[in-house]
């Protein structure tokens, strides 16, 4: 297909302020976009995610949205999908149930809340869940460069970027980290600490994922939404929380959390930052 004009804009997603959080690239028309242009598209833009909106396979769904690391495409990411639906609604789109908005998407539909201040998203049912085992933990306490003691719990998570997460006693300690790259190797991993009472957010967040692209992401939806489920489930967390990430790259993500309606709901505000078109 010749290129043509394709209506486009990238959104800061969970920033406690404009630029501050994870930005995602949004092509608002991918229709005849073909597989090797968007992952192309992706490897330029260079963002942890670039995503493609497209009509829905289904009438159970308001729009359908692929989603690309520059390591190639994943089923599901959160800071994309609240940043696309921010772009979709913010340019036009009306869902078709008001109040309600539904994203298709390779791990299936995914129900969003639109709000003015902020989207949230039905953190989807994990794909493996259960502890790590040993010769992982190892792995993961060499390339974290950290004590095998110091892990205090531990879970995969993974919800489709492939996540296993690990739970240290402190936020201090999850800030300190100083990952060895060449460990880590092909390891999809977040780490969790708990701030002291009584600070603006509860726990602090970290994510390594090399394998899709990114050394440290900024802010991850995905992660927050399958740690959340851990941790509320697990009695380790309240039902309702808020989330730090990003300081150790230059940003400052605020992650809403809350369990109820027998779901876990991953908020956070999104800012158009960039609109205008891009010739694919």
């Amino acid at each position: 297909m010749p290129q043509r004009a394709r209506p486009f804009a990238q959104v800061d997603v969970f920033g406690a302020g404009p630029y501050l959080g994870n930005p995602v690239a949004v092509v608002l028309d991918g229709t005849d976009v073909d597989d090797a242009a968007m992952a192309g598209f992706a490897r330029w833009t260079n963002l942890s995610e670039t995503t493609f909106v497209l009509p829905p396979t289904t009438a159970d769904a308001d729009y359908r949205l692929r989603i690309f690391t520059p390591g190639g495409e994943i089923p599901f990411a959160g800071h994309p999908t609240l940043g696309s639906a921010h772009a979709w609604l913010t340019t036009g789109g009306s869902p078709r149930r008001p109040g309600v908005l539904v994203q298709e998407c390779a791990l299936g539909l995914v129900e969003l809340r639109p709000a003015t201040d902020e989207i949230s998203f039905r953190a989807p049912e994990p794909l493996r869940t259960g502890p790590l085992d040993d010769d992982l933990l190892a792995r993961i306490a060499r390339g974290l460069r950290t004590d095998p003691a110091a892990v205090v719990a531990h879970q995969w998570v993974d919800n489709g970027p492939g996540w296993a997460a690990v739970q240290l006693a402190t936020a201090a300690e999850v800030l300190a980290l100083e990952p060895d790259d060449a460990l880590m190797g092909e390891l999809v991993l977040g780490v969790v600490g708990a701030h002291p009472a009584g600070a603006p957010e509860q726990f602090e967040l970290r994510a390594f994922c090399a394998p899709l692209g990114v050394r440290e992401d900024p802010v991850t939806g995905s992660l927050n939404a399958g740690v959340a489920q851990w941790l509320i489930q697990t009695g380790a967390a309240p039902a309702t929380y808020r989330a730090a990430q990003g300081s150790r790259v230059g940003r400052r993500g605020v992650i809403a959390v809350r369990h109820e309606d027998g779901g876990t709901w991953i908020g956070g505000a999104s800012t158009t930052c960039i609109t205008g078109e891009v010739e694919l």
